[in-house]
């Protein structure tokens, strides 16, 4: 049986007239039983493909941040930093930078006026600007008024971070195992380098490079301070070993009291990671094994604390040993 729709549609129920709904939205109505069959009126046909438009979702509320200049981001060969001891030594020693961003009462400044001349004279790109830029480019961080864009750091190969060191006697050498912490790494290179040791050695993998935040919690010490990365670490310790550096790796267990070993001649300091120490592989790479005998209940040190009273144990005993010959009292023997 063929049904015919018009303008209308008849309810057999009632017989009186359906409107049919002229709107522009599609009509969803319930179907319609008609002796047992079932016709559905103004039924949705699509003519070809249908529209899909897409779901609107808000983004998520994220923790707040400050945009960052696209400038400093563009390029993963460059790096940040930022403070003004750090750039201060940086300008001082003339380290190649392409940008700096300093506050107008900044630049004048007598500490800072005849540098900033002087670097841009060397092709540095100098901009005058206020404390939000200043804000927006390090990302809300304490730049005290003067930030700077450097090239990155230049890691010595480990041989040549060797013959450096050998240029003085009795030379000291720290290696951080494992450190990733920026802030622990770039405390033990402000330490070794006030102290007087020569240099540092970092592996590769599983461990913090030189960053921005190493450079700034260095305070400056890495402009004086050579820092060598190698692939592997056990292997650059034997390296170590045959040009006459004795190995001391320090650990909390196994080990002998750092005040009851004689510290001699070309030394490594290998310092462990905060909490899981020196690995195994490690640790078989060295001569002797120290450890910081503790009083109190606290189980362990801060890696860069735990360097730091290595450290100057070393040169402590270094210190005992030297002779000063402006100090020695002198005789004068009468006939």
């Amino acid at each position: 049986m063929l049904i015919y729709f018009t303008k209308s549609i008849i309810n057999p129920m009632t017989n009186q007239p359906k409107k049919i709904n002229h709107s522009n939205k599609p009509n969803r109505s319930k179907p319609i039983k008609i002796k047992g069959k079932r016709v559905v009126p103004n039924p949705m046909r699509s003519n070809g493909k249908a529209e899909v438009k897409p779901i609107s979702r808000k983004p998520r509320p994220a923790q707040y941040s400050a945009p960052v200049s696209p400038e400093v981001k563009s390029s993963e060969d460059n790096d940040l930093i930022y403070g003004r001891h750090p750039v201060l030594t940086a300008l001082e020693s003339q380290r190649n930078l392409n940008r700096v961003w300093i506050t107008s009462r900044l630049r004048y400044d007598p500490r800072f006026h005849h540098l900033i001349l002087q670097a841009k004279d060397n092709g540095t790109v100098i901009d005058e600007v206020e404390p939000k830029r200043l804000d927006q480019i390090t990302e809300g961080a304490n730049h005290q008024g003067i930030a700077a864009q450097v090239a990155p750091y230049a890691y010595l190969e480990l041989e040549e971070l060797i013959t450096k060191a050998k240029s003085v006697n009795d030379p000291v050498i720290v290696v951080a195992d494992g450190i990733t912490d920026p802030h622990n790494l770039g405390a033990i290179i402000r330490t070794a380098e006030a102290i007087g040791a020569q240099g540092l050695v970092i592996p590769q993998r599983r461990a913090a490079g030189i960053t921005s935040t190493v450079v700034k919690v260095a305070a400056g010490a890495l402009e004086n301070f050579s820092v060598s990365r190698v692939v592997n670490l056990s292997r650059a310790l034997e390296q170590l070993k045959e040009e006459g550096f004795w190995i001391y790796g320090t650990a909390a267990t196994g080990s002998e009291p750092i005040h009851t070993v004689k510290f001699s001649g070309p030394i490594v300091l290998v310092i462990g990671a905060e909490g899981e120490g020196l690995s195994m592989l490690t640790q078989r790479s060295c001569d002797v094994l120290v450890s910081i005998p503790l009083q109190g209940k606290t189980p362990s040190l801060n890696a860069s604390v735990a360097s730091g009273m290595a450290l100057y144990e070393i040169y402590r005993q270094r210190l005992l040993n030297t002779h000063y010959l402006d100090r020695l009292h002198t005789f004068s023997f009468k006939k």
